[in-house]
């Protein structure tokens, strides 16, 4: 099939270099235009043609100079004496669009007649791809091949978006069928069996990619799966902890991000198959509404223990102010403890509240305890000279120790005991120590009193004697037995018996020195 090149389309074509196929030759009369801008060089020079076409190009007459506006630059202007010329701007100078090399490569494959007709070789055989009439036949045969180095830079192309895999399975669906399509019979000169060859390679190749790509998509599908079903897993693992040990707060801006995240792998992420999905979301959702019930249940129940402690404590707030004008100082501090613990027991309300609240309580106790302060310091004056007086008495008190006589220490011991409860009282801060002087003093005289009762109890000393008595009459009876083991020559009895003597003597002497001590 030949080309008419004398077409805008064509024209177009030829100066981009691309690969326009156009309609079938319809004349046999160059496209003056294409001629201009591939061989404007050899047509300045060429010699005068026959065709009123080539004589008007050869020899331009001047143009007359127009009466009306100069038209526009670039504007079309028309070339009397051509017939279907394009109009167009006519260039200085040729523009190179390949190597000289490649264009002679390719060059090899095609052919130029004597009527300017342009065939391409091939393997089925030889095909007019076009004409080119009034041309040379190198000049016809470059825009062919010009076209024919186009359609191959196409092929290298995606050949190297393939090798990068930059390409979506679609894109290298639609570019290889396109490719293909062009090859089928091009408007072009070059060795078009290899660069069919050539895409039939990348076909191949492409199907390999195709389920490299395949297998990625899988990958990142399985991957997106298994990271949307731990979103789902996680929400219901929030969703079903216990509301008690749930800290809300936090709960609850993990419950949005992982929402977040959700959004975010659907808009951008792989996409996963629709049924698994929606089950998927459904699960969330309804993890979601679980987990919104139950912090809205708990806040609600929050909010109701909170109400109670409010209460509880406005009225503990109360007793206090009631408590703190008292001067029961001992009977009222112990009641404020007992405050305190309930006030601990009641709960919180909310951290404003529960400090404006625990404010108030605390002044009532203030209110109370320097009251108390204030009356124990002005005490303090006094005490302090009953504190002189009883330090004085410690003194005597201590000297009663060590007890040489008993009788004389007690009739001390209560004279100071009486001195001392009219000394009044001390300082809280020295009672203390000085109460802790006066009961070792006293728990020494009661000591000696008590070991002395021990050793004159007249029940002591009868069961001592009876023991002694006891014990002399079992030695005496031992002390036969041994002159009768003796005379017998029974060693083995000898020093059974004399070990039980020994024994029985010495609790002999414990038992008498028990009786002295009674006596």
């Amino acid at each position: 099939m030949s080309e008419n090149l004398n077409s805008p389309a064509a024209v177009a074509d030829a100066e981009a270099g691309g690969t326009y196929q156009s309609d079938p030759v319809v004349d046999g009369s160059p496209s003056l235009v294409e001629m201009e801008i591939y061989h404007a060089p050899r047509l300045a020079s060429a010699a005068p043609s026959s065709t009123p076409a080539a004589a008007a190009t050869a020899a331009p007459a001047p143009a007359p100079k127009p009466a009306g506006p100069a038209p526009k630059p670039g504007a079309p202007v028309a070339k009397p004496g051509v017939r279907g010329a394009v109009p167009a701007p006519r260039p200085a100078a040729p523009t190179a669009v390949a190597d000289p090399a490649a264009i002679a490569a390719a060059g090899k494959f095609g052919e130029v007649d004597a009527d300017g007709g342009v065939y391409v070789l091939e393997a089925a055989g030889k095909r007019q791809v076009g004409s080119v009439p009034g041309a040379a036949p190198a000049d016809a045969m470059r825009i062919y091949v010009q076209r024919y180095l186009a359609l191959e830079g196409k092929v290298t192309l995606f050949a190297n978006r393939l090798a990068a895999a930059d390409l979506s399975v679609k894109e290298i669906d639609t570019t290889l069928a396109k490719l293909e399509k062009e090859l089928l019979e091009p408007a072009v000169v070059g060795d078009l069996d290899s660069l069919r060859a050539r895409v039939a390679e990348l076909r191949d190749t492409a199907a390999t990619r195709r389920a490299e790509l395949d297998a990625a998509r899988a990958a990142a599908k399985a991957e997106a799966t298994e990271k949307r079903t731990a979103l789902v897993e996680r929400a219901e693992a929030l969703a079903n902890a216990d509301a008690a040990k749930v800290q809300w707060k936090t709960a609850g801006e993990e419950f949005r991000g992982l929402l977040d995240t959700w959004k975010s792998a659907q808009q951008n992420g792989p996409r996963i198959d629709r049924g698994l999905e929606d089950e998927l979301w459904k699960r969330f959702s309804a993890a979601r509404t679980v987990f919104d019930r139950a912090r809205r249940a708990y806040f609600a129940d929050m909010d109701e223990r909170g109400a109670a402690a409010r209460r509880e404590k406005e009225a503990l707030i109360k007793e206090a102010d009631r408590l703190s004008s008292s001067t029961d100082f001992a009977k009222t501090a112990a009641a404020y403890r007992d405050l305190m613990a309930k006030w601990k027991a009641a709960g919180r309300v909310g951290r404003k509240e529960d400090d404006a609240l625990w404010a108030q309580f605390r002044a009532a106790q203030d209110k109370f305890f320097e009251a108390r302060d204030a009356v124990n310091q002005a005490s303090d004056a006094e005490f302090e000279e009953n504190l002189k007086k009883k330090e004085a008495l410690l003194v005597e008190a201590e000297a009663i120790l060590p007890i040489k006589d008993l009788a004389s220490a007690k009739a001390t011991l209560r004279n100071i005991q009486d001195r001392w409860d009219a000394a009044g009282k001390v300082p809280r801060a020295k009672v203390v120590n000085v109460e802790g002087r006066m009961r070792t003093v006293e728990q020494a005289v009661r000591d000696a009193g008590q070991a002395q009762w021990a050793r004159t109890n007249p029940e002591t000393k009868a069961r001592a004697e009876g023991a002694a008595a006891q014990l002399q009459k079992a030695i005496s009876g031992l002390q036969a037995d041994l002159a009768k083991a003796e005379a017998s020559g029974n060693s083995r009895k000898v020093a059974e018996i004399q070990a039980s003597i020994t024994a029985r003597n010495a609790w002999l002497e414990q038992v008498m020195a028990a009786a002295s001590d009674a006596g």
